[in-house]
């Protein structure tokens, strides 16, 4: 009998320690599960508009930062750039960017809120990769009527100083402007058009 009591009294103690152990371990594992649930500060600010301070951004430099997880290339254009735009409409697949991705205000040669600055998504709208910016103006090896722009070493697409896709390339249409406005005429914010822009 005494055997009895104390197995009783030594079968109550390890279940009652075995059930704290097990509430405390599922404790611990329900809290990272719990906190999944909620997104991280990072995936939150991922959506967020971005402010770029363009006031050391040189004429003729190419800034990227990152918007959505997408890379988005800020070109300062000199004035005889801007000039240079009109003389390759003719090679170009969609000089008006009647079919591509832009809010309404960027729908000029320009393709910009102001034609100094370029906003631009550097992805190739074929499949993604990111072009070089090659500034040059003269005839290249992959393009005799080059008056600068962006070439994607991919699949050999090319895009003017706008992001106007050349005709007879793979990608389908100009490189996709984000919505964006000014704050000043020195701060940019990526990630909200001007007001009364839709």
């Amino acid at each position: 009998m005494p055997t009895d009591g104390v197995n009783k009294k030594r079968r109550r103690f390890l279940v009652a320690t075995t059930s704290v152990v097990g509430a405390v371990g599922a404790g611990f594992a329900a809290v990272p599960f719990i906190q999944s649930w909620t997104p991280s500060a990072k995936a939150q600010a991922v959506g967020a508009p971005v402010v770029v301070d363009l006031s050391d951004l040189e004429i003729g430099q190419l800034l990227k930062v990152q918007w959505r997880g997408q890379a988005i290339g800020v070109l300062r254009r000199t004035p005889e750039t801007l000039a240079l735009l009109p003389e390759i409409n003719q090679f170009l697949k969609d000089p008006e960017s009647l079919q591509s991705d832009q809010p309404p205000f960027a729908q000029n040669e320009a393709r910009a809120l102001k034609d100094e600055f370029l906003v631009v998504n550097m992805h190739c709208t074929h499949l993604g990769c990111v072009p070089q910016f090659l500034p040059e103006v003269g005839p290249q090896p992959f393009e005799e009527h080059w008056n600068g722009g962006f070439f994607c070493p991919c699949h050999k697409s090319k895009f003017d100083m706008s992001g106007r896709v050349y005709k007879s390339v793979p990608a389908p249409t100009n490189l996709r402007i984000p919505p964006y406005s000014f704050i000043d005429g020195s701060t940019l914010i990526i990630g909200v058009n001007p007001e009364g822009v839709v």
